[in-house]
This record gives structure tokens, C-alpha cells and sequence, in this order.
């Protein structure tokens, strides 16, 4: 496994399964939100992003965590392994609240300086609904390549524990 992507709504991990499994195994990560976002919350624009993904892809080793529905595709070309993070609605707003207190006036790890940790009603909204809005598109789109890539959906903490043992 040398190109592993991570997907699923926020809150259900990505990142820290990134970061484990990129000490694990020793390769580069790629946390797409430290990217996309511009200090300030600015986004990147399309034309940028899209070249950002394909450089980044294009490379021979990474471990890559984020959502991004529009550039997906791209992603999942280039993958040879992908986590879809299907957790439970609650437990990924449980998580972004937790987050939102543990990180208050600060900058996660996984993104970039200037964008401050906040949790606002249309975040939140997008979070709830993302099972409904979301989650069958993404399957959708994962399943196209379940023929030549190692697909591997979680759907509970005790799963996603079990991931790090499946790449030993």
C-alpha cells in the first residue's frame, strides 16, 4: 500500500487515522483541509485546487485525508488502498464539538495557520446531514473501483482501532 486515501464526514476521524497509520507506515501525509484553506478561512480556488490534487496525487507515496466531493474522482484514480470513515451520525458531531472546545482560538494540527478551530450552524448542519446528502454518492463513486483497489468501509470506533492491524 503505497497511496492510501481517507474519506468520511467530518468528525469521523480521518485525520487521526492519517496521522497513526502515516507513523505506522511510514509515509508522507496529506491532510487536504491544511491545503485548501487559506488563512482566514479563505478557499482555494477551483483551477488551484484541482492542480494541487493532481501534483499531489501524482506522487509515488501518501496517505491523504478529506473530503472534497468535486475532486474525489481524482483521487480515488490514483489510490490503491481507500477508508471510507462511514461512522455514526452522533459520534461525528460528538467529535466536532469535542473538537471545537479542545482547540478553542487555536489552529489544529491538520490545517493551516490562520484558520482557527470554529464550529458555526452551516458546519453543523453539514455534518448532520451528511449521511443523507453525502454518503450514498461517495459509496457510489468508491465502488466504481472496487475491482482494482483494496476497499475497506468502517463504520464503528472498535473498526476503526482494528485498521492499524490490518497494515502491520
Amino acid at each position: 500500500m503505497e497511496r492510501i486515501l481517507i474519506i468520511g464526514s467530518a468528525g469521523s476521524g480521518k485525520s487521526t487515522l492519517a496521522q497513526r497509520l502515516g507513523e505506522q507506515l511510514n509515509l508522507p501525509i496529506i491532510h487536504l483541509d491544511r491545503h485548501y484553506w487559506k488563512p482566514g478561512w479563505i478557499p482555494t480556488p477551483n483551477e488551484e485546487w484541482d492542480q494541487f490534487v493532481i501534483e499531489a496525487t501524482n506522487q509515488e507515496q501518501w496517505i491523504m485525508d478529506g473530503n472534497y466531493s468535486r475532486t474525489l474522482n481524482l483521487r480515488l484514480k490514483r489510490a490503491d488502498t481507500v477508508i471510507f470513515l462511514d461512522m455514526p451520525t452522533w459520534l461525528c458531531v460528538y467529535r466536532i464539538i469535542k473538537r471545537r472546545i479542545r482547540f478553542h482560538g487555536k489552529t489544529r494540527p491538520d490545517l493551516n495557520e490562520g484558520c482557527p478551530e470554529k464550529l458555526d450552524r452551516v458546519f453543523f448542519k453539514w455534518v448532520w446531514n451528511y449521511k443523507k446528502r453525502s454518503r450514498a454518492s461517495v459509496l457510489d463513486q468508491i465502488m466504481h473501483f472496487k475491482d482494482n483497489k483494496k476497499i475497506i468501509i468502517v463504520k464503528t470506533r472498535k473498526e476503526a482501532k482494528g485498521i492499524m492491524k490490518q497494515f502491520m
